[in-house]
């Protein structure tokens, strides 16, 4: 009916004077028709179309720029596909007024720096269209009746300085903010619960702040977690870890810890039933069943009466890495020869934090399997939670016992922040383990495709932006400072830690891997054309390569086994066309794409070094910060 009225109002008044009635006025128009349900506003049309005088309404070159309609007393709601047509549009505020029903898609409105939609009627939840808006700088949705739980990718809104989300009904945990910019703050009077992150942001603000949350807990509010506490009350568990590798840092030594597990014969089993109820999701975490069968007789060469090894049978459920389907019960076998023959060897200082038998008898749970091997997040009794790589022993190479621990020795020694921390590493016969800190937002690839629907719009450019200087950044450390590469660089071997900061993991394992083995489906599409035709080993140039690749995935949102073979110029319109962004920001996001371009060249003599690379990048970001000195549109 709405598009049937405005059809005949804007096709008799364009019979009458000759005249078309502008596209912002027709939005305004549309919103005024369900929003205005008691006609507050007097909207007229006179020639020529003054909308740019009407109540709240502010232009800019005949384009609406700001709408600002506070205390209004609507009591319509908000239509969608009306005020989203505003594609110009800095300010949008309907605050104080009785506006009901669901926040429509805002992600057209691209250009917005400011949303007030406080003091409404507006339900539903969290509307995930926000999280587009990534030029935002004011966020207030306070005092509705909002529900569910608060997006994790509320950290990506990179740009705020005021989000006030109070006295609504939102529940579940608080997401690690940490944004620098953030000065105003409230996420008072709703139903959220588990620990305050302790970021660096979220710890500049009062306890008030996140009062009436009888749920919450942490440092942050003086109130005690529980023994679940510790886990998400820090943003980085290991400040040590991001240092930068110096001189002293490769000339430490390594700490071997013997497997020393000869004990008297008996038996200990251990059988623990858990049942985990939550009220929107139901999960059963069942049978963690630990059976530790030794025998030891060192006067005779009898055989034992137990010769498998010692076995867990481990939950596997969800993990953080937003995996889709839950998998009841994952077994993992370690060889009782192994586990009384072999060493957990701490890499570059490291501290000692546990010992191998009490890795043994950590649950597990099932993170993922990839080209190298086996991944488990493992959750120790002393609650330090890792992620553990079991290597594939069918695709390792020839590589010996010795060879691998120099290897993995020279490995551990990297550290940067943009690299997961290698922590130690175990191997014994037909066993190898390799043992990293735990990143606790998942991979880029979820992020990427993941938790997007198949018609999302790809990462907004400055995410794109940021996630390629981390990954350079962590590559060209790599390349300079050994004579290491990483061989297996995608999308779902770059996480992100507890500050949304990009990650590299799997780095350097390429090495024991046989590389006459046919690559997975999910590595083939990064593989330089020189090392899938003739297997050879990979270089820092097919890095370099997987990275070009790495950046049309983020630029597009495409998997690289779906990128098409273009020629440059039609490189830039193929990811043109794949995005929806405003063509103010075609000239950044071509420059981005000739970075891809570059870095994915057939040949390797074309292609940059990755130092190179990285200041390409950085380049990109000078030049866009000395351009972007637009009004901020805070009033």
């Amino acid at each position: 009916m709405l598009r049937l009225i405005l059809f005949l109002f804007t096709f008799t008044l364009s019979s009458s004077s000759n005249s078309t009635l502008p596209q912002d006025a027709i939005s305004l128009l549309s919103f005024k028709q369900t929003a205005d349900q008691t006609n507050k506003l007097l909207y007229t049309l006179n020639e020529p179309y003054d909308y740019c005088q009407w109540q709240g309404v502010k232009c800019a070159q005949g384009r609406v720029v700001r709408f600002v309609l506070q205390s209004f007393s609507l009591t319509g709601f908000f239509p969608p596909n009306t005020l989203t047509r505003l594609d110009q549009l800095r300010v949008l505020s309907l605050r104080n007024n009785s506006l009901s029903g669901p926040i429509p898609d805002l992600s057209p409105l691209i250009n917005l720096k400011s949303l007030f939609l406080d003091r409404n009627n507006f339900s539903g939840s969290f509307p995930p269209s926000i999280l587009f808006l990534h030029r935002l700088i004011t966020l207030s949705l306070s005092h509705n009746n909002l529900t569910g739980s608060l997006p994790v990718q509320l950290t990506l809104l990179d740009r705020l300085i005021s989000l006030r989300l109070d006295s609504n009904s939102f529940t579940g945990p608080l997401p690690p903010l940490n944004q620098t910019e953030l000065k105003i703050f409230n996420i008072s009077a709703n139903n959220l619960t588990g620990p305050v992150p302790v970021t660096e942001t979220l710890t500049r603000f009062k306890p008030a702040l996140f009062s009436e949350n009888p749920g919450l807990c942490g440092e942050i509010i003086h109130k005690q977690c529980g023994h679940r506490s510790r886990f998400f009350g820090s943003s980085n568990a290991t400040g040590s870890s991001s240092a930068p590798l110096s001189q002293s840092e490769e000339s430490q030594g390594i700490v071997v810890v013997p497997s020393s597990y000869k004990e008297n014969n008996h038996k200990k089993t251990g059988l623990v039933f858990g049942l985990i109820v939550g009220i929107a999701i139901l999960l059963v975490i069942t049978v963690i069943i630990i059976g530790l069968v030794r025998k030891q007789n060192t006067g005779t060469k009898s055989k034992s009466e137990s010769e498998p090894s010692a076995s867990e049978t481990l939950p596997a459920v969800a993990g953080l890495e937003v995996r889709t389907e839950v998998e009841a019960v994952t077994k993992v076998k370690m060889m009782e020869e192994a586990h009384r023959s072999g060493k957990l060897v701490f890499c570059c200082g490291e501290v000692q934090e546990y010992t191998l038998e009490q890795l043994m008898r950590a649950s597990a749970e099932l993170l993922g399997r990839g080209s190298v091997g086996t991944t488990y997040k493992a959750v120790m009794d002393s609650k330090v939670i890792l992620t553990v790589k079991r290597l594939d022993a069918g695709k390792s190479g020839v590589t010996s016992g010795e060879d691998f621990q120099k290897h993995m020795e020279i490995v551990g020694r990297l550290r940067h922040p943009n690299l997961v921390p290698l922590k130690a590493f175990f191997q014994a016969k037909g066993e190898r383990l390799v043992i990293y800190d735990f990143q606790p937002n998942g991979s880029l690839f979820n992020l990427v495709h993941g938790s997007r629907s198949a018609r999302a719009k790809p990462l907004h450019w400055t995410s794109c932006l940021k996630i390629a200087e981390d990954v350079a950044h962590g590559l060209a450390y790599i390349h300079q400072v050994s004579s290491l590469v990483h061989g297996n660089l995608k999308s779902s071997n770059v996480l992100l830690g507890g500050d949304f900061e990009a990650c590299i993991t799997d780095y350097c394992l390429a090495f024991l891997i046989d590389s006459s083995l046919p690559d997975d489906p999910d590595s083939a599409a990064y593989k330089a054309p020189e090392v899938r035709k003739s297997y050879r080993r990979v270089s820092s140039k097919s890095d370099v390569y997987a990275f070009g690749v790495l950046l049309l995935e983020l630029l597009t949102g495409k998997h690289p086994s779906k990128h098409p073979f273009l020629a440059p110029r039609e490189l830039q319109d193929w990811v043109r066309a794949m995005r929806d962004d405003d063509f103010s920001e075609d000239n950044r996001l071509e420059m981005l794409t000739e970075v891809a371009s570059i870095c994915s060249a057939s040949s390797p003599e074309q292609r940059p070094a990755m130092w190179q690379v990285l200041k390409m990048i950085q380049g990109i970001k000078d030049s866009i910060s000395m351009e972007d000195t637009e009004l901020t549109g805070l009033t």
